[in-house]
């Protein structure tokens, strides 16, 4: 396993590819709100599997907090620690960017897992393209 930040058009095509495979075809998000506006200026991961991209996630700067969004994982894939690696990587551009504080909307049935990663869930339930999410957020020690 291998996690890598996204420097090239090549692998922000990768990333894009995972995210429709994960949020367009398997749970029904409009392609054209899954790939957004804030592509151009977050900040891109992807994590490696036997050389081959298998998932990814963005952070960007949102007041003054990081904002961890589009997280993970090819189904092929899932249940090898991949998640973890990309919330690690996306952590670590958060603190480069010298914020204190970061937060998602994870959906829910994914909170388990935030949780174990240090997210505290912050919020009620709310839907987002049909999908119920709570909104998490945790410090970012230096």
């Amino acid at each position: 396993m291998e996690t890598k930040r996204v420097t090239t058009e090549e692998q922000l095509e990768e990333a894009f590819r995972i995210r429709k495979a994960v949020f367009v075809k398997e749970q029904g998000v409009a392609e054209e709100v899954e790939l957004d506006e804030f592509d151009d200026i977050a900040n891109h991961v992807l994590v490696y599997y036997e050389n081959e991209p298998v998932g990814t996630g963005r952070v960007r700067i949102v007041d003054d907090m990081a904002k961890l969004e589009r997280i993970c994982v090819l189904s092929t894939h899932r249940k090898h620690r991949l998640g973890k690696a990309i919330m690690k990587e996306l952590e670590a551009i958060a603190r480069e960017k010298g914020v204190a504080k970061a937060k998602l909307h994870g959906q829910v049935q994914a909170a388990p897992f935030y949780e174990k990663q240090g997210y505290e869930i912050a919020s009620t339930v709310f839907m987002e393209e049909n999908i119920p999410h709570v909104k998490m957020i945790k410090d970012l020690p230096h």
